[in-house]
């Protein structure tokens, strides 16, 4: 098959690349860094280089594959000019544009958990919206909306606050059940959703761990040398405030904290514990938290 990947060589699109391309699949990775081409031929892909902002570039990108991966990359959550779900609608549209004037009959979206929600989970709006505009297309455009739980890789954002307090805070967490995943399970997932035809419309959560947050403390702190490592609860005000002390744009440290007070209340996993997937991935927070004590050693 002729498969398109967006997201460069990201988290997620470079394992994918690599698993399809073993696979014997003829893969394009999209990127908007020149300087990723090489890598992105080192894996044995074709390097498309040009930005998800060109409609006319990811048309001609998509035009001939057999399927396409879609993905918003992150935005810089510090830029205080940023309008974030704009940011979602405009390249949501541009994908949407580039999928009807390609005649691509099949994608596969990274969405993300909450993304049934119109309201009430933050940021993660723009990913419910993207889900929308992309449901747009004819029936005859097989789309498998990818809704991925917690990533690992966010729990990267408390080192420097177990450095210096010894403590994780959140407004969520604590005693409450966590669902985590792995950019590795994830990628396994697309990868196959790609090569399996499709009629309609599909929604497939991942996840790879279920923990509390404690427990999730526990095992980063063991990996760390902190076994006492606790995870305390905090109100929103505080986990808002704290944000935009270190510089976040204010509107998305709003959106970042009633996204987490959804968790917390449970609003926001309702639909996948409602649609909790059979199999669940293969990376555990055990096999994260080696990653974790790296990251925190070097920082």
């Amino acid at each position: 098959m002729k498969i398109v990947i967006t997201g460069s060589l990201g988290h997620i699109s470079k394992p994918l690349a690599t698993t399809l391309v073993q696979q014997g699949h003829i893969v394009t990775v999209v990127s908007s860094k020149p300087d990723k081409q090489k890598d992105i031929e080192t894996l044995g892909a074709i390097a498309a280089i040009g930005s998800l902002e060109d409609v006319a570039f990811l048309t001609a990108t998509f035009t001939g594959a057999d399927a396409v991966y879609t993905m918003v990359p992150p935005a810089n959550y510090f830029d205080h000019s940023l309008d974030l779900l704009a940011y979602y609608h405009r390249l949501g549209n541009n994908y949407a544009q580039a999928i009807g004037q390609s005649g691509i009959k099949r994608v596969v979206n990274l969405s993300s958990v909450g993304a049934h929600l119109a309201e009430g989970s933050g940021i993660l709006v723009g990913a419910h919206d993207v889900e929308q505009i992309l449901n747009d297309q004819p029936a005859d455009v097989a789309i498998t909306h990818m809704r991925p739980v917690g990533f690992y890789y966010n729990l990267y954002s408390f080192v420097t606050m177990i450095k210096n307090a010894g403590i994780i805070a959140a407004n969520y967490g604590a005693d409450e059940n966590l669902v985590w995943v792995s950019p590795i399970d994830i990628a396994a997932a697309i990868a196959e959703e790609l090569v399996t035809p499709l009629t309609g419309r599909k929604i497939r959560y991942v996840v790879s761990d279920e923990l509390t947050g404690n427990e999730t403390a526990r095992i980063l702190g063991e990996a760390i040398g902190k076994p006492d490592l606790t995870w305390l609860l905090i109100s929103n005000e505080q986990m808002q405030s704290g944000l935009e002390t270190v510089g976040m744009n204010p509107r998305v440290a709003a959106g970042l904290t009633e996204m987490f007070a959804s968790q917390h209340t449970g609003l926001l996993t309702a639909d996948f514990y409602r649609n909790r997937p059979a199999v669940t991935g293969t990376v555990k927070l055990t096999d994260f938290a080696r990653e974790f004590a790296t990251a925190f050693a070097q920082n």
